[in-house]
Parts: C-alpha cells; sequence; structure tokens
C-alpha cells in the first residue's frame, strides 16, 4: 500500500489558483503538480469557500502583531529574572 502524501497549504493554494484561472483543465493541472485530478477539485472548493474569510478581516494577519510579540517578550523577561531570583531564594 502507497504511503498517503501530504502537501503544504502552498502547494494546494497554487494548484487550487491555477484551476480558479480557467486556464487549464483540471486533469492539465493534476498532471503539472503530479497529483489525481480527485485532489484538486476539494482544493478548488476550498479556495472559493474560504475567500470570503479573507475579506472579512480586512485584509490583517490573523497572527500577533510586533507590539504584542514586543509585549509578550518583555513579559518573558520579567517572568524569566522573578523565577530565577526566587530560585536563588530557595537554595539558600
Amino acid at each position: 500500500m502507497a504511503k498517503r502524501r501530504n502537501f503544504p497549504d502552498t502547494f494546494k493554494a497554487k494548484a487550487a489558483l491555477e484551476a480558479l484561472r480557467g486556464d487549464k483543465t483540471i486533469l492539465e493541472i493534476a498532471a503539472k503538480y503530479q497529483v489525481h485530478p480527485n485532489q484538486v477539485s476539494p482544493w478548488k472548493r476550498q479556495a472559493v469557500e474560504g475567500m470570503a474569510a479573507v475579506f472579512a478581516r480586512g485584509g490583517k494577519s490573523e497572527g500577533p502583531t510586533e507590539a504584542e510579540v514586543k509585549e509578550l517578550h518583555a513579559k518573558i523577561g520579567r517572568l524569566t529574572v522573578e523565577n530565577d531570583f526566587l530560585a536563588q531564594g530557595l537554595k539558600k
């Protein structure tokens, strides 16, 4: 039995975008990316269904902002210092 292949999201997005363009058939796209045609169709459907989410968040990324990252790093630093201080107090 063949091992199941996992494709990265960027790979799926490229194939789905090509399918959405309509320049090539699903069979041509599947041959180009060396996948089964039955894989390209769901990727295309998922791309269409997921487009609303892209516009819903206003083009902003879902990850933390740079300010949030800096704040979290500062908090980690404070907690590390506190932890080290308390660990030294327990050794005495």
